[in-house]
């Protein structure tokens, strides 16, 4: 298991943020993608480009990962695994087709799905929103 640290929002500079976790719902369900190359649910999420903004970031990865074209983004924490991210909530206002990407299929669901790619750093995820967030 990777050694997941969660901070307060405002922790470290948003310059320092490497990547964006996004927890999602849609329709009051929680939303994850299938990465095919891994072989395993996910929760949206990637690397934030040179150039791009954290917010910009969430905006392409749940559009890349699960064919979000319109959501409401909230911050929720900062993690260090080994560099700083950002953990977000998004709620998916619109959907569209899944882009053909990474990701092969989308799932909605009460609950974290069986077979995660990586099952306690998602768990840590999931939880933390869930818990800051009341949902």
């Amino acid at each position: 298991m990777l050694d997941v640290n969660i901070f307060d929002l405002g922790y470290c500079d948003e310059s320092q943020y490497t990547r964006v976790v996004c927890v999602c719902r849609y329709k009051d369900k929680f939303l994850f993608s299938y990465n095919e190359k891994r072989k395993g649910w996910e929760i949206p999420g990637g690397h934030i480009e040179d150039g791009e903004s954290w917010k910009d970031a969430c905006t392409r990865e749940m559009y890349e990962e699960t064919g979000a074209t319109k959501i409401d983004i909230t911050p929720v924490c900062v993690y260090k695994i080994s560099s700083y991210g950002l953990l977000c909530y998004c709620e998916i206002l619109e959907l569209s087709d899944l882009p053909k990407y990474e990701m092969s299929k989308i799932m909605f669901s009460d609950t974290l799905p069986n077979n995660m790619t990586f099952p306690d750093t998602f768990k840590i995820y999931f939880d933390v929103v869930k818990k800051k967030m009341n949902l």
